[in-house]
């Protein structure tokens, strides 16, 4: 399917707030005089107003020396009038990628495209850029240091372990020894690996992803089911693995890409709900009761005042066809975004965060990601028999995810240390 529907705005929680200048107001006050002001009264008004004005420019500079210049992302939430960090339009910048895969250990090598034989570097060459604000840029030195000690947890499917791997990569630029930085069990990063953790021990920072592309749990049918059910998702449980997913300081949820009927119903996987099979049950139905039960569990589960909770939404593909067999990249982003982008289920997701009773962010992706027909991984995968027009390189597009993640998270000012604040101008 594709659709352009990305101007329709989201709700209010969604969008962020864009840091004004502070103005200083008077209320006048009615005065009776019995004489009209001496030379002295009117020397005592103009010193009084002249300190107004000086404090009020040193406040105005104390505000504008913490943001940086110009508008700021402030955070993921506010009113539905301000900037909407999600509505914008990539932008060259000669200063990107902001690392070289070949040169992280923890880069998955299909996802490495100049390793794989892709040649244009143009697609490496790309800021994402809201219309009516700025996202800071990535200071990986004071991120290390605000991360210092730290937990980040991504839970989902390979376009989470995606993610993982982009802000490891990111976070490696800035450390000086990399035999500091390894995963915790030795393991190589692989698709079917439940379980990837890499410490940066200089900062006591864990990185950690959860392979959950359900998020609820996976299980054996129940007993004289059809011969059809090979496997149910019970929808009113949670993956046995949640329990690990705790105790984090930043926890990142994605789901959706196995919600499809080539995925569950053509591999044997039907819906359970108690012990009933809902063989009629449709996916976006399905979907929503699965997402209803991690909104409990977050709920119950979470201590939402240490974690700070996102879900991102479903990542645009760029496929030729509706066989997903024929991947046609272009050279640069579209001037307009067309892509299969799953929009119910971004609603979904938009509709249950609304309902919940504990803060969790949106991380609204998809708009960004549908202008990239240029940066899949396509033919320059590994190995090279297998075309991709769902994942993306990396360097490329989850870069600009976790931007936005810490523009949210240290732009506000959640994780602070001693150092100089992180602006857009460094």
């Amino acid at each position: 399917m594709v659709s352009g529907r990305f101007s329709r705005r989201l709700p209010a929680r969604l969008t962020p707030r864009i840091v004004s200048s502070p103005r200083v107001s008077a209320r006048r006050k009615l005065w009776v005089a019995p004489r009209p002001p001496s030379l002295g009264d009117l020397a005592a008004a103009f010193c009084l107003a002249s300190l107004v004005l000086v404090v009020g420019c040193l406040m105005y500079v104390n505000v504008k020396g913490y943001l940086g210049s110009g508008s700021l992302v402030a955070g993921l939430t506010g009113d539905a009038d301000v900037c909407d960090i999600f509505d914008g339009r990539w932008v060259p910048d000669s200063s990107y990628p902001l690392y070289n895969s070949s040169e992280c250990p923890f880069a998955e090598r299909g996802f490495n495209c100049l390793a794989n034989g892709r040649k244009d570097m143009d697609y490496l060459k790309w800021r994402w850029k809201p219309w009516r604000c700025d996202v800071p840029k990535f200071n990986v030195q004071d991120v290390l240091e605000r991360l210092r000690g730290k937990r980040v947890v991504f839970v989902g499917d390979s376009m989470s372990r995606t993610q993982w791997e982009s802000l490891i990569c990111m976070l490696m630029t800035g450390v000086q020894d990399p035999n500091t930085v390894y995963e915790v069990d030795g393991k190589h990063i692989s698709k079917t690996i439940r379980f990837l953790g890499v410490r940066f021990q200089t900062f006591n920072l864990s990185i950690e992803f959860f392979r959950s592309v359900f998020l609820v749990q996976q299980s054996l049918p129940p007993r004289h089911g059809p011969k059809r059910v090979r496997t149910t998702l019970k929808l009113d449980k949670m993956d046995d693995m949640s329990r690990k997913w705790v105790d984090s300081d930043v926890l990142i949820f994605n789901s959706g890409h196995w919600w499809t009927p080539s995925k569950l119903f053509d591999m044997g996987c039907y819906f359970q709900v108690g012990g009933a099979l809902k063989l009629g049950m449709s996916v976006d139905s399905a979907f929503t009761i699965a997402l209803n039960t991690w909104a409990s569990w977050v709920e119950t589960m979470v201590d939402t005042n240490r974690t700070h909770v996102f879900f991102r939404t479903f990542e645009p593909s760029h496929w030729s066809d509706s066989n997903q067999k024929v991947c046609n990249l272009t050279q640069h982003p579209l001037a307009e975004a067309k892509a299969n982008d799953r929009t119910e289920f971004s609603e979904i997701i938009v509709e249950v965060v609304e309902r919940m009773k504990v803060p969790v962010t949106v991380l609204n992706v998809t708009p960004m990601g549908a202008y990239r027909s240029d940066a899949h991984v396509g033919t320059w995968s590994h190995p090279s028999t297998v075309t991709d027009c769902s994942h993306w390189c990396l360097p490329g597009v989850p870069d600009a995810w976790n931007e936005l993640v810490f523009s949210y998270l240290l732009v506000k000012g959640e994780f602070p240390h001693a150092g100089k604040k992180w602006d857009k101008d460094q």
